[in-house]
């Protein structure tokens, strides 16, 4: 017999656990206000969040978000019992891949005798975290609350976050801890533990679609996503003016039949600013639309608060500016944000994807002509002053590297030097081909897939899981406000699996057939724009703004004292590079500052 002990307990956003093959060791005191759950075996469970808690003899399960059943019958059981009722179930039924039938956003953690089972979504969007050796397995939603000894920072996360500007899972921030990946499952049973990915996506173009067709079908799983995640609370949509989110916009208000409730951001700074297609998009939809420009004054609130809310250093600067739209919309009552991330990365939206396709042709190129007469040729002494060969020799240079290799080639701590940025005992700490070897073995789970689509699943991991849905999730849950994402539905992965990779990218047209297929619902200028987002002038305004010059300096003076970076490259980077290209270097500086502030809220003794 199941028992549902909670369907719903709303508890403080933290969630720790532990399941032990002896006696627990001394577990840490919970938070004021959280609740510890005895669920057997040295299990001890704090609920939080949107937490639904089930037993069923021995085995005992808590379980987050908004799952979606294959199984019509464990359906029907989550909406009757509740989620940790159907999770329970299709544990049973199909073991540690239970995930494997299960869609939507969610977190399970499942304990059964000896076992422990941790799933994640198919992009994380419901973290866990974990410390798992022979004797027990702990694991928390937060990197800081997984419970055992005291957490020490990683020098080599720092170095990974210096390099992304963000940590990409499976690392966390502190030794010994990981993340479970996306899409995977973690099994401990017995003090042997395994991670394993339960879905891949296995792209499988169609060459026979029907476009017309295809177009129907796209429009009908994007209303119906749309409708499903605004059935519950009071509904706003991010609006940037960019096809995505012009596109959920849209929808929305076909879907309420009357006014939606849109949210925009701008910046009073040249080339930073689209406040005009958001304005276009609302005037075209009829949405009930909100605008805010965000002032350096902002900043200096929200660049602490954001920096300190994560769980590790998370550098993506549109984060601030993100949090500033969400704490807007909360004040006028908004519960829940509709977000537009996932249609480049399902339908092939991003420059890079142009841009790598031009350097696959080079691999087309016969290998005897290339080594045997291009590069040489191209590599001749004076052939450098030359506008045209300085373009091709700089094309061939780039072309020659494989990918993923090739994506990080303007990486900014490439380019600027290891030895010149970092200090040199901080180096001897940590592997700095690290990141790469990541990338590449991401990069090699694709294998088999075209040059598109195998760039499409790499970015399923680096751009989305681990970089733009945490900024989102994260930012507004700082505000208050619970975020989701049409179209990342389920239905709209498998859909755009299926299609042809020339749908995706026809010669240099990015997402042809996602733009196609929305003519006639957006204006044509919103589909024909150029690729914006939420940009931040923070290097032009941080030389600019007393506050913002303050924060900064303060911050990189302090990072000085660690042993990490350089403090002749951080007087260099802010009183030589910053002001000649305050756009271009103004990244390096954020994420400098971020760092620290980092540092600061949750390990403030650290240093080398």
């Amino acid at each position: 017999m199941i028992t549902t002990e909670s369907k719903e307990a709303r508890l403080p956003a933290t969630i720790a656990g532990m399941l032990s093959r002896s006696a627990p060791p001394q577990y840490p005191a919970p938070a004021e206000g959280l609740a510890i759950t005895e669920l057997g075996h040295g299990f001890l469970g704090h609920a939080a969040g949107a937490a639904a808690l089930s037993r069923d003899g021995e085995a005992a399960c808590l379980a987050w978000g908004t799952p979606r059943f294959d199984d019509a019958a464990l359906q029907q059981l989550a909406e009757q019992q509740g989620i940790a009722a159907a999770w329970l179930a299709a544990f049973r039924t199909h073991g540690a891949q239970a995930a494997a039938h299960v869609g939507g956003r969610f977190a399970v953690a499942l304990a059964d005798g000896q076992t422990l089972h941790l799933a994640v979504d198919r992009f994380g969007t419901y973290p866990l975290c974990y410390a798992a050796d022979t004797e027990r397995c702990a694991f928390a939603n937060r990197a800081e609350a997984v419970p055992g000894e005291r957490r020490e920072v990683d020098p080599q996360a720092i170095f990974d976050y210096l390099y992304f500007h963000v940590i990409p899972a499976p690392r966390t921030i502190f030794q010994g801890v990981q993340r479970l990946p996306a899409a995977h499952v973690l099994s401990w049973r017995g003090g042997v533990q395994e991670v394993v990915p339960y879905w891949t996506p296995r792209f499988a173009p169609d060459p026979h679609r029907d476009l017309e067709a295809s177009k129907a079908e796209f429009l009908d799983i994007v209303e119906r996503s749309v409708a499903r995640e605004a059935a519950h609370g009071t509904i706003g949509a991010f609006l940037s003016g960019g096809t995505d989110s012009s596109t959920v916009s849209g929808m929305l208000c076909k879907v309420f039949g009357k006014p939606a409730q849109t949210y925009s951001i701008g910046f009073d700074a040249s080339g930073y600013d689209e406040m005009e297609y958001a304005r276009l998009a609302s005037r075209h939809f009829g949405t009930e639309h909100h605008e805010y420009y965000v002032t350096p004054d902002d900043l200096l609130e929200a660049i602490p608060k954001v920096a300190a809310h994560y769980d590790q250093p998370f550098g993506n600067s549109s984060g601030a500016p993100a949090w500033v739209c969400v704490r807007r919309a909360h004040a006028d009552g908004i519960t829940h944000m509709l977000a537009g991330d996932g249609g480049d990365e399902l339908f092939g939206g991003n420059a890079r994807y142009a841009k790598q396709k031009v350097f696959g042709l080079y691999e087309r190129v016969p290998g005897l002509v290339r080594r045997g007469l291009l590069e040489p040729v191209l590599g001749l002494p004076g052939m450098g002053g030359l506008t045209l060969t300085r373009k091709a020799a700089s094309y061939v240079e780039q072309a020659k590297v494989p990918l993923p290799d090739r994506l990080e080639m303007y990486n900014l701590l490439l380019r600027l030097g290891f030895d010149t940025v970092f200090e040199p005992s901080f180096l001897s700490r940590v592997a700095t081909d690290a990141p790469l070897q990541a990338q590449r073995r991401t990069w090699e789970r694709s294998a088999g897939a075209s040059l598109l689509d195998r760039m499409l699943a790499f970015d399923w991991k680096y751009t989305l899981a681990d970089n733009d849905l945490p900024k989102v999730i994260g930012t507004a849950d700082l505000a208050g406000v619970s975020v989701s994402f049409p179209l990342l539905a389920d239905e709209l992965i498998a859909f755009s699996l299926t299609l042809p990779e020339e749908w995706k990218l026809r010669g240099q047209t990015l997402r042809w057939f996602f733009k196609e297929a929305l003519r006639g619902f957006l204006p044509d200028e919103i589909i024909s724009k150029k690729k914006h987002g939420f940009g931040l002038p923070f290097g032009v305004w941080a030389g600019r703004h007393d506050g913002l010059r303050d924060l900064t300096r303060d911050a990189l003076n302090g990072l000085k004292q660690r042993g990490i970076v350089q403090p002749a490259f951080i007087d260099d980077l802010v009183g030589r590079l910053l002001p000649s290209h305050p756009g271009y270097y103004g990244e390096m500086v954020w994420v400098l500052v971020v760092l620290e502030l980092w540092l600061r809220a949750h390990a403030p003794e650290y240093g080398l």
